[in-house]
């Protein structure tokens, strides 16, 4: 279903009734199987050293809504769903670690801007270590486009002593005419999540949305994610 994209009614007759096979989904999203599944993977890669913690990337892109995901008791806002440029669409948020792979995932009207939604990817994405102790949600450097180059994502990162490497706007420049400090090398990787965004959407029902509820099409979101930590 998530690499085709197709109708629930068409799934195939080897699968068993499609009902069920909708019900499980709906059942298993409601619990949180999918997150906790994701957590478990996200742990024993950290486990094995192989999650780096230095840098980050935060990233949004615009899917476009299928006319079959209007119409959900709620309201289109309730379900992330808007408008944008690209019509009637949805916004994924990401934030991805250095190996290129998804650490967090947010939904959110297509219209809505990615510099909004930096503290929610922040607040998941928490990895518990084997060891007592805290769990690791920070890295030391966060590296964003200038889409998030606003005082309120500095403001948020600065207490929570993350690097911010986000290219400032041409109205945000010194008074004097200089660059504030950049770290350009460290910028030049953030095509790793651009990257990500493209293999997630290489399955068709994370390419388009076509789920009503914003939570089922996270749990597809997060489905696919699943099968880049595997």
């Amino acid at each position: 279903m998530l690499r085709t994209g197709a109708p629930w009614r068409d799934l195939p007759e080897r699968f068993g009734p499609w009902a069920t096979a909708w019900s499980r989904f709906r059942r298993w999203t409601a619990a949180g199987i999918w997150a906790r599944v994701l957590a478990v993977l996200q742990r024993a890669a950290d486990g094995a050293g192989q999650l780096d913690w230095q840098t980050h990337y935060v990233d949004g892109t615009v899917v476009r809504a299928h006319q079959h995901a209007a119409g959900a008791v709620g309201g289109q806002e309730h379900e992330a769903l808007g408008r944008s440029r690209g019509g009637f669409s949805t916004k994924v948020h990401l934030r991805a670690e250095r190996g290129g792979r998804p650490l967090a995932l947010a939904v959110s009207g297509g219209e809505r801007h990615e510099s909004l939604y930096v503290e929610a990817l922040l607040s998941r994405g928490h990895v518990r270590r084997r060891a007592r102790g805290r769990p690791r949600a920070r890295p030391r450097t966060l590296v964003g486009d200038r889409g998030y180059s606003y005082p309120t994502v500095r403001r948020l990162l600065a207490p929570r002593q993350i690097r911010a490497v986000i290219p400032r706007r041409r109205d945000q420049r010194r008074a004097d005419g200089r660059h504030a400090p950049f770290d350009r090398q460290a910028y030049r990787e953030r095509n790793r999540v651009e990257r990500l965004v493209n293999r997630l959407k290489q399955h068709r029902r994370v390419a388009t949305r076509y789920e009503k509820r914003a939570r089922h099409y996270l749990a597809m979101r997060t489905l696919a994610a699943l099968l880049l930590w595997l």
